[in-house]
């Protein structure tokens, strides 16, 4: 296996660990790519585009690994390029036993990969997979397996009588053999291809043998291999599409312009502009074009006569993906939040100078107002557009489940479908990394628990697939996310008894809400026998502390024989975010503008009290608790004949309160601050914030509050 901490040194002082990084992410997005490709692969009415697509994937990884010397992967991804070259040339039609063998290849390449990176992973042995897709790919052979074909590019040599056996491209035979690769449309590239050729040492060794720049932008080497020509299109193909690679045994004057080494008459290389070396190249006499078909041109092409048709769109994929790779930038996350915390600094010097401009009198006082909302509005865009980095859709955790619940359905002999709704949702970076166990924790319990068996679905009249639903959505100031399935839903009698078994208090009079919610005891579980996937009571209460732990909260719902939903509200913890303050005795207290509904003024007789301790108020046809904030927070007040009479309908949760405050003092953005970990953890509080007048506001937990009301 390859070192990679040693396989980028060079004498020439050519550092390829310095690329190390770039080719192992475009190579773990590859494969994440392929992987979503196989699994929504139709084998019975497989699409052309597809199958191309899933062959770039691995041929982009194939040539990446030969070119850094990570043989291991190399070799995989050859004997998969195998395969795939058949199935997307129909010679052989796709099975889902092939899937199958593609995603375990996956799957090793992943282990390979991060075993490079240096990660901690046991060696892959991949000695029956590599096999495995051999018997897949000779066994249903169609066409001979030595007929050339354009995307091996394989060269007319292969053909030719001159060529011999050792021309055919084989393993193990020495050969000397002249290569050119081009047009280039970035010659810096062909500087380093010899350096990069001698890094691969067991693939022989090259000579450039053009002097300076061709004009044509054609390099031309002379190569001494024992290399199959596979091997040598793969690290060519690197850098530079396979349809401008031509491989050809060396001959007299090696095939190039009369003016080569060895070349029975010299001349000027400007005699001929074409340089002779392959049929209708710009310029090439009738002369050249003999030569060409006498061994010197392609198997591939066709008639001297005509251009290959391949040609354009050739020269047009490289140009696509270039500009796919300039449009985007790698960053570190450690830059975006120094960038995220600068910004939430502007904020605060913004609020402060707003502040102070309010003592501003006279004719100043409209330019500064002017400028002042200018750097407000400008200030308000430019953390929209920072925010929106650290933001991540959805899709990028809804994609891992596809290939989960293929194994686990399988494994479990279920049949089961994955539908996902609101992809496109966003979530901070930092919670999308947080909130994957846990989803993937409530996916297989609904495959596991959820799902019933195809007979047993067939039996009630339902259909032998079932179905879990993954949904997102944003909903005020939270994001919700839903798992639900259609099937056996949650059984009251047997949780009651399954938890006095457990010696858990569980009377009769508990509500299905309640009910449910002993699946959240730790260690409890209702499978009958403990298995590889489920049955050790260690997977439910995990998600509920992992959540907890979020500031988030997990909802259940479920009707027995239709299935169960489960239901996982999260806040959106933004840095900055718009606030409505409002005043109570001294203290400001900050309340997300996501959660505010509406505010009134109260009337006398408005608020009344239920039960001789709570109190509500009629908001038209609906009556809200009311939650006073001055007993809540114990604010202390030296106007004693004061009587709060604003109330401010807030809402979470999926419920509204009332809240009962002296004023309201304004909308602003405010940056949010972790209290927790500058100062302790405070009840109904989720984080705090500095004002325009430098005092500390604290900003309310609005789902506290609503559960604090609902008690």
């Amino acid at each position: 296996m390859a070192d990679p901490t040693t396989t980028g040194a060079s004498a020439a002082g050519i550092d390829l660990s310095q690329f190390y990084q770039v080719f192992f992410e475009e190579a773990g997005e590859n494969l994440e790519q392929m992987e979503q490709m196989l699994l929504e692969l139709d084998v019975d009415a497989a699409d052309d585009e597809t199958l191309n697509a899933i062959f770039r994937c691995a041929h982009s990884v194939k040539g990446g690994a030969a070119t850094f010397g990570f043989h291991d992967v190399a070799e995989l991804t050859h004997q998969m390029e195998t395969l795939l070259d058949k199935l997307r040339r129909h010679e052989l039609a796709p099975t889902a036993q092939m899937v199958d063998v593609l995603l375990q290849s996956g799957d090793a390449l992943k282990a390979q990969l991060a075993r490079h990176q240096g990660h901690d992973v046991d060696a892959v042995d991949t000695q029956e997979l590599l096999a495995h897709i051999r018997a897949l790919a000779d066994g249903k052979t169609v066409a001979p397996a030595a007929r050339p074909t354009p995307a091996a590019a394989a060269p007319a040599a292969a053909a030719t009588p001159a060529a011999g056996p050792a021309a055919a491209g084989s393993k193990g035979t020495l050969r000397s053999l002249e290569i050119t690769v081009g047009p280039l449309e970035r010659p810096e590239l062909a500087d380093n291809l010899a350096e990069l050729f001698r890094e691969i040492t067991d693939l022989g060794t090259l000579e450039p043998l053009d002097a300076g720049q061709a004009a044509d932008g054609v390099r031309r080497y002379k190569v001494l291999t024992a290399s199959s020509d596979d091997e040598l299109l793969d690290l060519f193909s690197f850098h530079v599409a396979r349809e401008h690679i031509r491989i050809a045994p060396l001959g007299p004057g090696y095939g190039f312009h009369p003016g080569a080494p060895g070349a029975p008459e010299p001349e000027a290389p400007s005699s001929d502009p074409g340089y002779g070396f392959f049929a209708d190249a710009p310029g090439a006499p009738a002369a050249a074009s003999d030569a060409a078909s006498a061994g010197h041109a392609p198997a591939a092409a066709p008639a001297p006569a005509s251009p290959p048709p391949a040609k354009p769109a050739a020269r047009t994929e490289p140009r696509a993906a270039a500009s796919t790779e300039s449009s985007t930038l790698r960053v570190s996350v450690e830059k975006v939040d120094q960038l995220i915390n600068l910004v939430g600094e502007l904020v605060i010097t913004q609020a402060m100078l707003a502040q102070n401009s309010k003592g501003v009198e006279g004719t100043a006082l409209q330019a500064l107002a002017a400028g002042l909302a200018d750097l407000e509005r400008n200030t308000r865009d430019l953390q929209e557009a920072v925010m929106s980095i650290r933001m991540i859709p959805m899709s990028l955790v809804f994609n891992r489940f596809p290939r989960m619940l293929r194994d686990l359905a399988a494994k479990l002999g279920k049949k089961v479908e994955l539908v996902t709704h609101g992809e496109a949702t966003e979530l901070d970076k930092g919670l999308v990394e947080k909130i994957t166990d846990p989803l993937t924790h409530l996916v297989r319990n609904s495959c596991d628990h959820g799902i019933e068996l195809p007979a047993e679905r067939l039996a009630k009249g339902k259909p032998e697939h079932g179905t879990i639903t993954l949904v997102a959505s944003h909903q005020g100031g939270s994001i919700v996310i839903e798992v639900r399935d259609d099937g056996r839903g949650l059984n009251r009698d047997k949780l009651l008894k399954k938890a006095r078994e457990r010696g858990l208090d569980a009377p009769d009079t508990l509500s299905d809400q309640e009910v449910w919610g002993l699946i959240f005891a730790p260690g409890f579980s209702t499978a009958e026998q403990v298995t590889d996937v489920s049955g050790r009571g260690v997977g439910m209460d995990v998600v509920k502390k992992n959540i907890t732990a979020l500031g988030g909260t997990v909802e259940i719902d479920s009707a027995e024989g239709y299935g169960m939903s489960v239901r996982v509200r999260l806040p959106l913890t933004l840095a900055i975010m718009d606030g409505m303050s409002v005043g109570v005795g001294d203290e400001c207290y900050i309340l997300p503008l996501a959660s505010v509904v509406e505010s009134f003024q109260v009337r006398p007789g408005m608020i009344r009290t239920i039960g001789g301790s709570g109190r509500v108020v009629q908001v038209r046809d609906e009556y809200l608790p009311v939650v006073d904030l001055e007993k809540v927070f114990d604010v202390p007040r030296f106007d004693f004949e004061h009587a709060s009479d604003i109330m401010v309908v807030v809402e979470a949760e999926g419920g509204r309160v009332a809240l009962l405050v002296d004023e309201l003092l304004g909308q602003q953005q405010v940056v949010v601050k972790n209290l927790e970990a500058n100062y302790r953890k405070v009840p109904d509080v989720s984080g705090a914030t500095i004002m325009g007048d430098g005092r500390v506001a604290l900003i309310l937990d609005i789902g506290s509050l609503v559960r604090r009301a609902r008690h």
